[in-house]
């Protein structure tokens, strides 16, 4: 048998550069790798590029060279020249409206260019009788000092559900959320950053990463707070007791059990009933579609078809066809009971920033959108022609990750971007703000870039697809700026060049991790030194707290999963670490001792607090000074992530001496009485 031959490197890679697929990228140390050629005939294949044969390539080239129209929707900063391909000067151009004004063209190399509107939002182009939308960005996403009045302001950020309340039946809550932004609203506090808040799988309990959700569109119930809706005593579940992790699969059924029996009994609550009626009468298409993707997705596991829609019968594949109609129509029961939860969920998040906003605070919830979606869920069953297939995000080699990392998530195809003009990005932004006043986008490398895999690759043997960046960021500053809300990005790892500036030119903040600021000789840059327009933080949900790296819990985590001792070096290393951050901390002025954990988070929340920053926030674990952090990259059950509660409500915890004083030093440095610059 004759193997077939492989493509010729210079037009598959020619294919590759008009697909918009990297041929090369550079690793942490920043040596170029070229990316093989097997790697990028699967990576164009999956995208929808045949590349086989020279034929093929040749096929796919003329496709997406061939000239393209104008698209649906294109996006401009408010005041800025925007450049129209093709079109001559003479041809008629109205910006419509209530009083339709003509746009005068001038000529330009590529065709004509206008003056963009100075009123930033969504207007309509009407040109030479055909129509398309154009998103004019603000000249900056809202700031920090608008929302909050304070030139340098602080928050904490919370896992939500870790947080510990009597009676939440062993998940934290949005309840919870709005207790702990009264008390530190209190403080001055004027954000809590949350973990995301998307729904997961109901029926599948033991999927519960925040960062690995079914949809992105819609809310995780279990995190819903009945107690906004219904009466005390029907408050979900007994107290766990003391136990430090959460049991998802025995949780998440005893809350889903109350849930369904406070739907069968919801006409005794005539105001929850009345408010349920009105929601579920325009839930919008999305929430409906994972309403019924939950509930044939419990079907389906019931009868042994298995969790992943992929493997269901074919007929159940298809969100469209008559048999998936005939099952809404005889489960309708069972699609509105899910519904119902989507309608908690949301009453509880809005209900909670409505008490954060009223304590003070002037920014209140911060939403985190998860980079990716996991193949098997919702948001793609109901749209898989619109996320890439065959392909998982992740990230290549790098100094922690040496094998390069596979996420097992999916995301939306920059094609399927441009052919519905944006839609599916921007529900997924306005989604997360619905109930919010700031966003975090978790990897916003991901807007200009993303590393994809191959099905059954390894983790280091994919290639970066670009994405649109300038259009993303100027619809994420849109839509903050309607929403009156902060834009936060994720902008951590190997940074693309230039992505930081066009952040800071929209005004959206990126993150300045206190072990990951340094000066040019590696040493910690100075607080003063931290980029203004920036989120400083003392560590992530990724990486050791401060307690935790004082203590070396991280190199403990690793020599445990590997079966081997701590190395000698590493523990030379961590102490030398140790003494810079002290010498660090001393330059800075801050008279924190370091003789102990206790001392290190002090001085490091009074590192990140003097910040040039206009907004700190402090992970509520470092805020307490846990060990202990919410995940460590590169385990599934090798750690317990995502599994971690609080010994005690927050609220309580935070009454402590020496937590009050680390909130108090907030408070003079950031708040009432801070100089402000």
């Amino acid at each position: 048998m004759t193997a077939r031959r492989r493509p010729d490197p210079l037009p598959i890679e020619a294919l590759a550069r008009a697909a918009g697929v990297s041929i090369e990228w550079a690793d942490a140390f920043a040596r170029p790798h070229r990316v093989p050629v097997d790697t990028l005939e699967r990576v164009l294949c999956a995208l929808g590029h045949p590349c086989g044969t020279p034929a093929d390539i040749r096929r796919s080239l003329a496709a997406l060279q061939a000239p393209q129209g104008l698209p649906g929707l294109m996006t401009a900063d408010a005041g800025r020249e925007v450049v129209l391909p093709g079109i001559v000067p003479s041809v008629p151009v109205e910006l419509e409206g209530e009083t339709p004004r003509r746009v005068m063209l001038r000529p330009h190399r590529e065709g004509s260019v206008f003056t963009a509107p100075e009123t930033p939002g969504y207007h309509v182009l009407s040109i030479g009788g055909e129509s398309l939308r154009l998103a004019v960005a603000p000249r900056r996403a809202p700031s920090v000092a608008e929302r909050t009045g304070r030139a340098r302001a602080f928050g904490v950020a919370a896992q939500v559900y870790g947080l510990r309340q009597v009676g939440d039946g062993g998940i934290g809550h949005l309840g919870a959320v709005a207790a702990l932004a009264e008390r530190l609203a209190g403080f001055g506090a004027h954000a809590v950053a949350l973990s995301p808040l998307h729904a997961l799988f109901s029926a599948a309990p033991e999927r519960f990463s925040p960062y690995s959700p079914s949809s992105r569109l819609a809310l995780n119930p279990l995190l819903a707070d009945i107690a906004a809706f219904f009466p005390p005593g029907e408050i979900a579940g007994e107290d766990e007791g003391p136990d430090a992790f959460i049991d998802w699969p025995r949780a998440a059924r005893r809350k889903l059990a109350h849930l369904r029996r406070l739907f069968d009994t919801l006409e005794a609550y005539p105001e929850a009933a009345g408010d349920f009626r009105a929601f579920a009468a325009l839930p919008g298409d999305d929430l409906a579609r994972h309403a019924l993707f939950e509930a044939l997705h419990a079907a389906m596991i019931a009868e042994s078809h298995g969790p992943d829609w992929r493997k269901w019968p074919a007929p159940l594949r298809d969100p469209e066809s008559p048999e998936v109609a005939d099952f809404a129509s005889t489960r309708a029961d069972e699609v509105r009971f899910h519904l119902f939860l989507q309608w908690l969920a949301a009453r509880s998040l809005a209900a909670a920033q409505g008490r954060a906003r009223e304590a003070g605070m002037g920014i209140g919830l911060v939403a985190d959108l998860a980079v990716g979606l996991d193949p098997a869920g919702s948001q793609a069953w109901s749209r898989p022609g619109d996320l890439l297939a065959g392909l998982a995000i992740g990230a290549p080699p790098d100094l922690i990750n040496v094998a390069g990392q596979n996420w097992g998530l999916t995301a939306i195809s920059p094609t399927a971007l441009a052919a519905q003009n944006f839609e599916l990005f921007l529900a997924a932004i306005r989604a997360a703000l619905r109930h919010a006043g700031g966003v975090r986008i978790d990897h916003i490398l991901g807007l200009r870039r993303l590393w994809l895999v191959p099905d059954g690759a390894g983790a280091g043997e994919g290639a970066y697809l670009t994405y649109p960046l300038q259009d993303l960021l100027r619809l994420v500053a849109i839509e903050a700026h309607a929403h009156g809300a902060i834009a936060i990005g994720e902008d951590l790892g190997t940074v693309p060049e230039g992505l930081r500036a066009e952040m800071t030119a929209l005004g959206i903040l990126g993150m300045r991790v206190l072990p990951f600021e340094r000066d040019t000789d590696g040493g910690l840059l100075p607080p003063q030194d931290w980029q203004a327009e920036a989120v400083g933080m003392t560590s992530t949900h990724d990486l050791p707290t401060i307690a935790g790296w004082w203590h070396g819990r991280d190199l403990h985590w690793r020599a445990r999963i590997t079966a081997s001792d701590v190395a000698a070096e590493a523990l030379t290393a961590r102490a030398g670490e140790r003494t810079a951050f002290t010498t660090a901390a001393a330059a800075a002025g801050i008279a924190a001792s370091l003789d102990d954990a206790d001392g290190a988070v002090d001085a490091a929340v009074a590192y990140v607090a003097q910040s040039a920053c206009d907004l700190a926030i402090i992970p509520l674990e470092d805020l307490l000074g846990l060990d202990e952090s919410p995940n460590l990259p590169g385990t599934v059950d090798e750690h317990p992530n995502w599994r971690r509660r609080l010994s005690a409500p927050a609220e309580d915890l935070l009454a402590a001496p020496r937590i009050r004083a680390r909130l108090s030093l907030l408070q003079r440095t950031r708040g009432e009485g801070a100089a402000q610059r």
